[in-house]
C-alpha cells in the first residue's frame, strides 16, 4: 500500500508538470523516510548523489552528448542524406528510404532520437516536398527513422540501462548493431509497402550522374570514420566505452573543424547545451535511484514478483506480459522516464525467470522505440510538429502506421530469434 501511495504521488507530481528527476527524487526521499526513518533517508540522499557524481561509468555520458552536439553542428546530416539519396533516390519512395538510411547513420553518431528527428526533418522533408511526396510519408519516415538513435550505438538509453543494471555497456552497444540494421531493413520495407498502396505518395526522383553520386558518397566519409573509431574501437577491444566516448567527441570536433562549421559562439553554445543535458541526465538518474530504493524497502518488487509467479504462467508469457505493460505505458510516458521508473520493478522479475540481461535490455529499448511514435505521447511526433507546424499531428500519426507495424514484426522476430541480439556480444573478449 505504501508503494501504491508513492506511485500515485509520483504521477500526481508529473501531471502538475514537476520534472521527472525531481518528482522521483522527492517521492523516493519522503517515502524512504516514511518507511525507515528520516536520518537514514538523508544519508541515502547524500550517498546516492555523491556516488552518482563520482561514478566512472557515467563519464561517457557527457562525452557522447558532446559528440552528438558537435555532429549536429557540422552539417553531417546533410552529407549523409545526400549519400543515401544518391543510392536510393531514383526508386519510387526512394527519398523516404534515403531518409531512413540517413537517420540510421546520423543517430549512430548522435545517440539521440529527438535530435535525429529534429535535424533530419529540416534536411529531408523540404527535399521530399520538392518531389511532391505526401506529408504523411515524409514526416512518418523522419519520425520513425529518428527512433533508431535509441538502439544503434552509441546510445544514451543503453548507457543508463547498463549503469542501473550493472551490465556491460560495451556488450549492450554491440548487441544493438544487428537489431538496428534489422530495423532499417524493416523500415525500408514499410516505405515500399506505403508507396505500393499509394504510388503518388512517393514518386521517384531524378537519377544522378556517376560524378554526382561519387561526390555524395565522398561527403559522407566523415560519418564512416567516426563510426569506425567508436564502434570498431569498442568491439576490437582497443579501448573501453568510456575511452571511446572521449575519442569520439574529439573526432567529432576535428570533423566540425574540417567542415568549418564552428565559431566561438557556436562552440560556446555546444558546451553549454552539453552541460545542461548532462546535468539533466544526472538529476534523473539520481532521482530514479532514490525512487528505486524506496520501492525496494516498500516491498513492491518482491510482492509483484510473487504475484506474477503465482499466476502460474510460463516464463515466456510473463515476459510478453511485461513487454505489453511497457507498450501501454509508452503511450502515456516519455521513454527515458518510463525506463528509469519501471526498471527497478521489472528487471529483478525478468532476471528471476532466467533471461539474458543483454537480450532483455535490447528488447526493452525496441519497445521504447515504438513508444516514441505511438499516440497520444509520441515524443518524436511532437518534435516534428514543432519543427513542421504546418503538418497536423493526425497526418504524422497516419504516416507512421506502416512503421509501427514494422516495429511490431521486428520485436516478434527478436523475441523468437534471440541469436540476432546475443551473437555479437558472445564474440567479444
Amino acid at each position: 500500500m505504501t508503494a501504491i501511495i508513492g506511485l500515485a504521488c509520483l504521477f500526481a507530481l508529473l501531471l502538475l508538470g514537476v520534472p521527472i528527476g525531481i518528482s522521483m527524487g522527492a517521492v523516493g526521499f519522503v517515502g524512504f523516510a516514511a518507511v525507515v526513518a528520516l536520518k537514514p533517508a538523508a544519508a541515502m540522499l547524500g550517498q546516492t548523489t555523491y556516488e552518482t557524481a563520482l561514478n566512472g561509468n557515467l563519464a561517457l555520458l557527457p562525452m557522447f552528448v558532446l559528440m552528438g552536439n558537435l555532429v549536429s553542428q557540422s552539417r553531417l546530416a546533410s552529407d549523409m542524406y545526400d549519400a543515401s539519396n544518391a543510392l536510393l533516390g531514383r526508386f519510387r519512395g526512394g527519398l523516404a528510404m534515403a531518409t531512413i538510411g540517413a537517420c540510421a547513420m546520423f543517430s549512430a553518431v548522435c545517440g539521440s532520437s529527438l535530435a535525429t528527428a529534429a535535424t533530419m526533418s529540416r534536411v529531408a522533408v523540404p527535399a521530399m516536398r520538392r518531389f511532391n511526396y505526401a506529408d504523411s510519408l515524409a514526416a512518418g519516415s523522419v519520425a520513425a527513422g529518428g527512433t533508431l538513435g535509441m538502439l544503434i550505438p552509441p546510445s544514451v538509453v543503453m548507457v543508463l540501462y547498463g549503469i542501473m543494471t550493472q551490465n556491460s555497456i560495451g556488450k549492450l552497444f554491440i548487441a544493438g548493431v544487428l537489431p538496428g540494421l534489422v530495423g532499417v531493413v524493416f523500415y525500408l520495407g514499410a516505405v515500399r509497402w506505403a508507396v505500393w498502396r499509394r504510388p503518388e505518395s512517393g514518386p521517384a526522383a531524378e537519377p544522378m550522374s556517376a560524378a554526382e553520386r561519387w561526390r555524395a558518397f565522398r561527403g559522407a566519409s566523415g560519418v564512416l570514420i567516426l563510426l569506425a573509431v567508436v564502434i570498431g574501437g569498442i568491439y576490437s577491444g582497443v579501448f573501453t566505452p568510456s575511452e571511446a566516448a572521449g575519442i569520439g567527441a574529439f573526432t567529432a570536433f576535428l570533423l566540425a573543424l574540417a567542415k568549418r562549421s564552428l565559431t566561438w559562439k557556436i562552440t560556446f553554445r555546444v558546451f553549454v547545451e552539453t552541460a545542461q543535458t548532462t546535468a539533466t541526465l544526472f538529476l534523473v538518474l539520481i532521482g530514479a535511484t532514490l525512487f528505486a530504493n524506496f520501492m525496494d524497502v516498500a516491498g513492491l518488487p518482491s510482492e509483484l514478483k510473487a504475484f506474477l509467479l503465482g499466476l502460474g504462467l510460463r516464463p515466456f508469457f510473463l515476459l510478453i506480459a511485461i513487454l505489453l505493460v511497457y507498450l501501454v505505458l509508452g503511450c502515456f510516458l516519455e521513454s527515458i522516464s518510463m525506463i528509469l521508473l519501471t526498471l527497478p520493478i521489472f528487471y529483478p522479475i525478468v532476471m528471476s525467470l532466467g533471461y539474458d540481461p543483454i537480450w532483455f535490455g535490447v528488447l526493452l529499448i525496441v519497445v521504447t522505440e515504438i513508444s516514441m511514435i505511438t499516440p497520444p505521447i509520441g515524443m518524436n511526433v511532437f518534435v516534428l510538429n514543432v519543427v513542421l507546424p504546418d503538418v497536423p499531428l493526425q497526418t504524422i500519426f497516419r504516416g507512421l502506421v506502416p512503421f509501427i507495424c514494422a516495429d511490431v514484426l521486428r520485436l516478434s522476430l527478436l523475441i523468437g530469434v534471440p541469436w540476432i541480439i546475443t551473437v555479437l556480444p558472445s564474440m567479444m573478449g
